[in-house]
């Protein structure tokens, strides 16, 4: 487990991506333990997020919070196995030479980053759930939440990504670049305080990997909203009596936008 949550701190700081990193070591992150680190760090955010149905205002049903300590962890997980033959695809499209495999790690971490941002807005959003009488308002919070937990690991993707095809192709025929190109001091590696979501300097992805890109985070960002959609309630709606699963009706964007309208009327 402590070594799970080292893999994990060190892919936060950018350890994991540093492009000679990459080079020597490749993308080596235990699969299996992010995955269960997503599973853990959801469970944090969902009891968080689900705290507000035993408040005055919520639902008043205490099944509700580990239901949502469920379905986040589930979010995520379904989301992947939903959008990950996309990205190997459009990848190998753009003339990427990764792996299966490869991407497969690249995706799980981006969501293991995306679930330690959740967790770690969680005590506020438990805040908000005990300090308001809102539903519409908590649940225009979680979903800006979301939407910035979902940028901040979307961001680590495109900029892991590119540093994997940096070392892919340096590692191979092209000529090695020097360490003032790559922005490290290959001579103390202390120095090198780069994050991981810092573009390399000197090196710029291309208009057409920029657009593939683009329309997988399209998909990603419609497939994760209807996964959202499809398994609620997370935070239970007052007027409503518990239940695992609400009927297929309406979408996430018309009920986000509701919401908004409820807030501002």
């Amino acid at each position: 487990m402590m070594n799970w949550i080292r893999h994990l701190d060190q892919l936060l700081r950018g350890e994991t991506t540093r492009i000679e990193q990459l080079r020597a070591e490749k993308f080596d992150v235990p699969i299996v333990g992010l995955a269960v680190m997503i599973d853990l760090l959801g469970l944090i955010y969902g009891a968080c997020m689900g705290a507000f149905a035993i408040t005055g205002s919520g639902s008043g049903h205490l099944m509700q919070i580990p239901a949502t300590m469920l379905k986040v962890p589930a979010l995520f997980l379904l989301t992947l196995v939903v959008t990950m033959p996309s990205l190997y695809v459009f990848n190998a499209l753009v003339g990427s030479r990764l792996s299966f495999v490869a991407v497969l790690r690249l995706l799980i971490s981006a969501m293991a980053v995306t679930l330690a941002v959740l967790a770690s807005i969680g005590p506020i959003v438990a805040f908000f759930s005990v300090c308001t009488t809102s539903y519409h308002f908590m649940v225009v919070l979680n979903t800006f939440v979301f939407a910035l937990a979902g940028a901040l690991g979307l961001a680590f993707l495109l900029q892991t990504l590119h540093r994997m095809t940096i070392a892919e192709h340096f590692g191979s025929s092209m000529p090695v670049p020097t360490a003032s190109e790559l922005s490290v001091d290959e001579t103390n590696p202390e120095a090198n305080t780069s994050g991981p979501l810092q573009a390399v300097d000197g090196y710029v992805l291309g208009p057409h990997v920029k657009t593939v890109f683009h329309i997988w985070v399209m998909v990603f960002g419609l497939v994760g909203s209807q996964m959202g959609w499809l398994l609620r309630p997370f935070i239970g709606a007052p007027d409503q009596a518990f239940t695992w699963f609400r009927p297929r009706t309406g979408n996430f964007f018309q009920a986000v936008l509701d919401a908004i309208w409820h807030l501002v009327k």
